[in-house]
């Protein structure tokens, strides 16, 4: 077992928590904040815009179950890597798409992947993904964790979450945890 760790933004983070929670070889998926500012900064702050912070998803994996290309992939089919700050509703610099590396290994998969996927036209507008170092992970409040397995009959769950959610079963079967 080589477990590894990364940190990806790409909207809200509810979505991308739900996502990686059901990937054979996941093992947490924990919403929070980086790239930003303040310190300690709250839901609240981060919401504002003033911080800096993304809503992130901090990954911890077994590459030897799932591999980081494998997760990228996954992080590209859940979430719109083409706009700027922005996902669906949500706006703002904490909605941008970011993949926070954690090894040059790492960096160099992600410059590969979009480097691919722009080659191949996967998107019919250019990835705005930003590719940094890993920076200071802030964990968001308790109340935001596991936010969709606590409230999958809520608005926002349904009418959001769910749809990534039956899209990532359909594109990625095989990556998915059965149910225990």
């Amino acid at each position: 077992m080589a477990i590894e760790t990364t940190t990806l933004g790409g909207g809200c983070f509810w979505c991308l928590e739900a996502a990686f929670q059901t990937l054979k070889g996941v093992e947490s998926a924990v919403s929070g904040y980086a790239g930003g500012l303040a310190e300690n900064p709250t839901y609240r702050e981060v919401c504002g815009g003033a911080t800096g912070h993304a809503e992130v998803v901090r990954v911890t994996f077994d590459n030897s179950v799932i591999d980081f290309g494998t997760l990228l992939e996954v992080f590209f089919t859940i979430h719109d890597p083409t706009t700027l700050n922005r996902q669906g509703a949500d706006a703002g610099t904490q909605y941008r798409s970011v993949i926070f590396y954690h090894s040059d290994p790492q960096r160099t998969t992600a410059e590969r992947l979009i480097s691919e996927m722009t080659a191949n036209q996967v998107w019919p507008e250019p990835i705005v993904t930003q590719l940094q170092p890993v920076p200071t992970f802030y964990p968001a409040e308790v109340y935001h964790h596991d936010y969709y397995r606590r409230n999958p009959s809520q608005g926002y769950c349904q009418a959001v979450i769910s749809p990534k959610l039956a899209k990532l079963r359909k594109r990625h079967a095989d990556l998915i945890q059965s149910p225990s």
